[in-house]
């Protein structure tokens, strides 16, 4: 949609225009709203200017040409009436030659000598203009005084000094002038028609491929992402908007296919647990005996409980999606909280051993970051063997330092084939473990995100005989430098 006011008003034309709201309405109605016609007018306009200029250029040098052929032919017959006045032979009439119009010889007291056919018995010719160089004679009796170019000399005579004007007309000169101006119009017209419409189809054919990709677009709906735009087999600016296109096509058919399974298995991990719970309430209602009820009333509890971590995982899960980068963030010692959060925890299964440098001070949430420790902790006590180890380093080999924070037990390592998997929402590397000893699958992916969120990675590092998780957070500059 073109705007209201062209783009190339300016502020002082848009002031003005804004004080008359009809002639802005005007405005916006006459303004071309499509990009063919704005191409073509665009075109058109500069074609115009162009060629108003070239032809007008042509005209003046055509003109001051032809002026100077017949200044130069006026000159040359002055210049031989001079040299027959200097020899005493000058005649009456005098002949014309060298298409000239008029020959006239004045003495000094301004009575005309001798004078061509076509001024015979008029009196001496007087200047009464100058314009352009050139005298304007007094010749009303002609109707010439415009369209004459008179050149005057003078020569010494044997009865003394006469003044010689010589008239050449400029009729072909102005007819020469309109013929010209006529053919450059009608062949500036013709051409501009002509630019007109091979921009108006070669500026459509260059946009039917952005019509069919906005086609398509305007037809994909929320359940049709699969479909992608028309890609042309061109390497031009718009191919390269079909692929960025279709690229983006695939990331959002990507979001909507994780979005619907993370729906399912979320369902599917809600229902479970949901149905034990009322299967417990049921049967401890209907049953007599009091421990027994009692049992089940505790089982339902634990249940309960589950159910309150799992809704607790996926509301972090749709804030941590939701917000991205743009989170609170303060200076965090990670030493100190990786200290402070494995002494929180009390006795474990596994002891656990951690080894810290002096403080690390990076950007973060503090709460999001301990999340992001206790759900590494939480995957390593429950597949540790024996113990765990917490390692913090720094990596200063890049420009930007990092801080890497692994989470280690001696459990059975992850196949290279299932590093990424680990990561997936609701994934279970071994279906059969019961959802006790599982968990619900969404440690590791909150876990990662937390790290994504705060510019950083968590990665599987390949290490033998034992589980690594190893998290890579960026530093301050300060922090690097020191």
């Amino acid at each position: 949609m073109a705007d209201s006011t062209p783009a190339r008003i300016s502020a002082a034309a848009r002031r003005r225009l804004a004080r008359h709201p009809r002639l802005v309405a005007l405005t916006a109605r006459l303004a071309p709203r499509s990009v063919r016609a704005r191409t073509t007018l665009a075109a058109c306009l500069s074609v115009a200017v162009v060629l108003a200029t070239a032809s007008a250029a042509v005209i003046l040098l055509l003109r001051a040409n032809l002026e100077r052929t017949v200044e130069t032919g006026a000159r040359e017959q002055a210049q031989a009436v001079a040299r027959l006045a200097t020899d005493g032979h000058l005649t009456s009439p005098l002949p014309l030659d060298h298409g000239t119009d008029f020959i006239q010889v004045v003495d000094a007291h301004g009575r005309v000598v001798v004078a061509s056919q076509s001024l015979a018995g008029h009196p001496a010719a007087a200047p009464i203009d100058h314009q352009d160089g050139h005298d304007t004679f007094n010749l009303g009796a002609r109707g010439d005084e415009h369209h004459q170019r008179v050149t005057t000399i003078t020569a010494t005579t044997p009865t003394g000094p006469v003044t010689i004007h010589v008239g050449a007309s400029l009729r072909t000169v102005d007819a020469a002038e309109d013929l010209t101006t006529a053919a450059l119009a009608a062949l500036s017209a013709v051409l501009l028609l002509t630019v007109g419409a091979l921009t108006w189809r070669s500026t459509g054919r260059a946009l039917r491929p952005v019509e069919a990709i906005r086609a398509e677009v305007a037809a994909i709906g929320d359940r049709d992402l699969d479909r992608r735009v028309p890609e042309p087999r061109s390497d031009d600016e718009i191919a390269r908007l079909a692929g960025t296109m279709n690229a983006m096509l695939e990331r959002l058919e990507a979001a909507g296919v994780r979005q619907r399974r993370f729906i399912a298995d979320a369902s599917h991990e809600l229902r479970s647990p949901l149905t034990v719970l009322r299967t417990q309430l049921e049967v401890a209602r209907a049953h007599p005996d009091p421990d027994v009820r009692n049992g089940l009333v505790a089982g339902a509890l634990e249940e309960t409980e589950r159910l309150q971590a799992l809704a607790t995982d996926l509301l972090l899960l749709a804030r941590l999606d939701a917000t991205g980068h743009d989170w609170p963030h303060e200076p965090v010692d990670l030493a100190e909280l990786v200290r402070a959060t494995v002494a929180a925890r009390g006795t474990e299964p596994h002891p656990v051993t951690v080894h810290t440098p002096g403080p690390v001070i990076i950007h973060g949430n503090p709460q999001w970051l301990r999340r992001l420790l206790t759900n590494l902790l939480d995957n390593a006590q429950r597949h540790a063997r024996h113990h765990i180890t917490v390692r913090l380093d720094l990596d200063l080999d890049k420009a930007a330092g990092r801080a890497l924070l692994d989470v280690a037990n001696d459990g059975p390592p992850i196949e290279p084939a299932d590093q990424e998997k680990v990561f997936e929402r609701f994934a279970r590397l071994d279906d059969a473990r019961s959802r006790d000893d599982g968990g619900a699958g969404l440690g590791l992916p909150i876990a990662r995100d937390i790290a994504a969120v705060h510019g950083g990675t968590l990665t599987v590092p390949d290490t033998p005989g034992t589980a690594t998780f190893r998290t890579s957070l960026p530093l301050p500059g300060d922090s690097a430098a020191a």
